[in-house]
């Protein structure tokens, strides 16, 4: 009989792994190369190793453009991984393609997930059954280049809280040549970045409305919210010109680089802006002028890959269970810079307290998490919508207009198959 291993090892941390398999095995766990997240899941298999002598853990990983794509190859050729990473906009496709299996409600009970970890975990759940776990979850902030705010005379401890400081701040920080091309950002134009969950679940609330209908079938964001949000952020370059789409390829670049002087992003910058050549700090997103803040909440979840059955089937829960506990939350924060999944690992005095973690834990207290049907095109259709604007001119409010329209046609290919 296999054994079982229950969320209460998880809850306890380690303990459970010294529950040994029956002879020794070999699993793959699958992610996309990003060098934190490589480094971080690098030292949870090292320690899971060690405490369980028995079981190899072979870590693959592939480019991110290339990495759905994989996924779906193994399957096909009836290798695919034993566990397998995911981000959680990804989990009906992967769940019709018969990618992952769901979570065994004996080794993972749903009352100790849902009681556990934070409430945005219920994206990874379809009917009763829960078909993934994340290590740490995401949000959004508003980063800066403090010797940029000081160099344009302003406080570099007084980051903008609002809207209209945002702009004021852009306009004073940004950088022209004799020619008036931008040489240094106030602030990144970024959709292929975080601009897009910007504008869908920040500034189209800011503005009175929601993306989408309660149930999700509906796009509802070609109305005034939508218009005022879409053009609050393509303005930042057609009518400020503090910020431009492509400058050095992407605004995180851009930022690192010190060109410029803000960028919006998520948790899972920190890693890499650690070797920033200058000081930074983080704030919350800006509030409108009514003091409504919103945010944008994500993560990528690990999953049972399909193929894993018997002696790797039982090898990839231990692992699963692994990743997901206390101890492996507090690695991925350390290395990676993301938050802890579970509540209670999170939300400490010092986590709080923390000049840069705390605005993002902050944030998850009024984020939003957008259920995407198939996240690569809904995103592109973001993208498609501010290349028009930014870089054929066309109107924003026709531009929303087909944004909508094709988008729409997406909602109800999945809810009409």
């Amino acid at each position: 009989m296999r054994n079982r291993i229950g969320m209460a090892g998880l809850v306890a941390g380690i303990s459970f792994l010294a529950m040994g398999s029956a002879q020794a095995v070999e699993i793959e766990y699958w992610q996309y190369v990003f060098d934190t997240r490589v480094k971080a899941m690098d030292q949870l298999i090292e320690k899971f190793e060690e405490a369980n002598p028995d079981i190899t853990v072979k870590h693959v990983t592939f480019p991110y453009a290339d990495y759905q794509t994989r996924v779906v190859a193994s399957k096909v050729a009836g290798q695919g991984p034993d566990v397998v990473q995911l981000f959680y906009g990804w989990l009906d496709n992967f769940v019709a393609g018969g990618l992952i299996k769901p979570l065994d409600p004996a080794v993972f009970p749903t009352e100790k997930i849902e009681s556990e970890f934070f409430p945005i975990v219920s994206a990874m759940k379809r009917g009763d059954s829960y078909y993934g776990l994340p290590t740490a979850v995401r949000s959004l902030a508003l980063f800066y280049n403090k010797q940029l705010f000081e160099e344009a005379g302003l406080d570099p401890n007084k980051p903008p809280q609002t809207l209209d400081e945002l702009v004021e701040a852009a306009k004073a920080t940004v950088k022209h040549d004799s020619g008036g091309n931008i040489t240094s950002e106030g602030i990144t134009v970024s959709w292929e970045g975080q601009d897009h969950q910007w504008w869908r679940e920040v500034l189209i609330r800011q503005n009175g409305g929601q993306p989408y209908s309660d149930d999700n079938k509906q796009v509802t964001y070609n109305d005034e919210a939508g218009l005022s949000a879409l053009k609050f952020i393509t303005d930042l370059q057609t009518v400020h010109k503090v910020g431009q789409a492509g400058f050095m390829d992407e605004g995180q670049a851009a930022f690192r680089a010190g060109l410029a002087a803000m960028t919006i992003d998520g948790t899972f910058r920190l890693g890499a802006f650690e070797s920033n050549p200058f000081e930074w700090g983080v704030t919350e997103l800006p509030a409108n002028a009514d003091g409504v803040r919103s945010n944008y909440a994500s993560y990528f979840a690990n999953a049972i890959g399909a193929t894993a059955e018997g002696e790797e089937l039982e090898a990839a829960q231990k692992f699963l269970a692994y990743i997901s506990s206390p101890e492996a939350m507090a690695i991925w924060l350390d290395v990676v810079g993301e938050l802890p999944a579970r509540k209670e690992a999170a939300l400490t005095e010092k986590n709080l307290a923390d000049p840069i973690y705390g605005p993002f834990l902050k944030g998850l207290e009024y984020a939003h998490t957008t259920i995407f049907v198939d996240e690569q095109a809904q995103r592109q259709v973001a993208i498609d919508m501010a290349n028009r604007v930014l870089l054929q001119g066309q109107d924003p409010k026709d531009s929303l207009a087909q944004a909508a329209q094709e988008e729409q046609a997406i909602l109800d290919r999945f809810y009409n198959k």
